[in-house]
């Protein structure tokens, strides 16, 4: 699969290393070319300098080849904007972002983009580890 991923964080790296290391064909996209050394020493991959929301930056990184289109940067704005992009301009088969606002993921859910949201998951993680151990209170 030719895989583009936006955004060279931690997720980003982790993502990209993986899925290369599984013989995928991984492009990734960052801003700051210091972001690339959070990747592997012989990461296979190709990497993009350049924004996410610039068409000739995604062309670069071969979208229009695109099977799945990955926005983890760490700007709402900009994974929204890239996956609307990936999804409208160029129908790329499979688009999933990363939003840290749960209430607007729920709108791009709407619209048929794969949405994370690490804010909802991890507060549904602590409640459910919370509610685990409750014990019911005596005086009830």
């Amino acid at each position: 699969m030719k895989i583009i991923i936006v955004g060279c964080g931690r997720v980003g790296a982790k993502l990209a290393s993986d899925f290369a290391e599984e013989g995928h064909q991984v492009s990734v996209v960052d801003q700051r070319q210091t972001a690339f050394r959070r990747l592997p020493s012989g990461f296979r991959g190709q990497l993009v300098l350049g924004t996410g929301i610039d068409e000739d930056v995604l062309r670069n990184a071969g979208i229009q080849q695109a099977d799945v289109f990955i926005a983890v940067t760490e700007n709402d704005n900009t994974n929204i904007m890239a996956a609307q992009i990936a999804q409208v301009i160029y129908r790329v088969p499979k688009v999933i972002l990363r939003i840290y606002d749960p209430d607007r993921a729920e709108i791009y859910r709407e619209l048929g983009l794969t949405v994370i949201c690490p804010t909802r998951t991890v507060a549904e993680m602590i409640e459910h580890a919370v509610r685990d151990h409750m014990v019911p209170n005596e005086r009830s």
